[in-house]
């Protein structure tokens, strides 16, 4: 199982992705689930991925592969250095994931092995507005609205509703990224499948280039730091939270009434 966030704001994008690929008693592995195409002052492209390792590294692969047949395809329905736009992107990727599922799925299956895979892309090219899709095991993508500015792929749920909480449009980069190491956190504290290193990266609007990148490991003061902290100040905030109040004969009376009524 594997935990992935891309977060679009006003100020830029936020991507993590953790690195365990299997948890079990006697063995764990790791390998990063990130991968950053750039050419500065023309596209930065970022890709994390999440499923079937093997489906998921070769669909990267054969989209970078086939950007680099010929010196480098002028096509741009082929070759995401010529694509026009992260849409076209989107659609390159689709295809190079359906490519290697029609070519491996079937014997995977054959097997019991699970072959689904899924990605988070987001970036910007020259001329167009940063955007952020998440495309699906079947080659599909939607993308990131104001209303819907961050996308998760993987074990979802424990990371979510602090995302909800504090993440809007207008979040600064460090804002986002501080929420998406919480998220990480409590995701990692009820799932032993998602696992540091963790891998953070961050865009800035317009800049063309990479911005912050950075793997957090579990040395890292500021990662430890949170965890501490996050629990601390979650038992301090239920601590102080008041007592239901439903046996006082306040309470009583109102139920009384509203039975009443019904």
């Amino acid at each position: 199982m594997t935990y992935c966030v891309g977060i679009l704001l006003d100020a830029g994008i936020v991507f993590a992705s953790d690195s365990r690929t299997n948890a079990g008693i006697d063995q764990v592995s790791s390998f990063s689930k990130m991968r950053i195409f750039e050419r500065p002052g023309d596209r930065y492209i970022s890709i994390l991925s999440s499923g079937n390792l093997s489906i998921t590294q070769n669909a990267i692969n054969l989209l970078d592969q086939k950007s680099r047949q010929n010196g480098g395809n002028p096509n741009p329905e082929e070759n995401f250095w010529a694509a026009r736009s992260m849409f076209d992107v989107a659609h390159l990727l689709g295809e190079c994931l359906r490519e290697i599922l029609k070519r491996d799925g079937p014997y995977l299956a054959q097997n019991n092995i699970d072959a689904s895979a899924s990605f988070i892309l987001g970036g910007q090219i020259a001329g167009e507005p940063m955007r952020l899709f998440l495309v699906y095991a079947a080659g599909n993508f939607i993308e990131a609205t104001p209303e819907t500015p961050f996308f998760q792929i993987g074990e979802t749920k424990y990371g979510k509703p602090i995302i909800d909480r504090v993440i809007k449009p207008s979040s600064t980069l460090m804002e986002a990224a501080k929420c998406t190491l919480v998220s990480f956190d409590s995701t990692m504290r009820s799932n032993v499948s998602v696992g540091l290193p963790i891998d953070i990266a961050w865009y800035e609007r317009d800049s063309l280039r990479m911005g912050l990148k950075r793997r957090i490991t579990e040395s890292d003061g500021y990662f430890n730091m949170i965890h501490t902290q996050w629990g601390e100040g979650l038992r301090k905030v239920f601590s102080q939270l008041p007592d239901p109040t439903w046996d006082t004969p306040e309470n009583s009376q109102l139920q009384q009434q509203a039975q009443f009524f019904k």
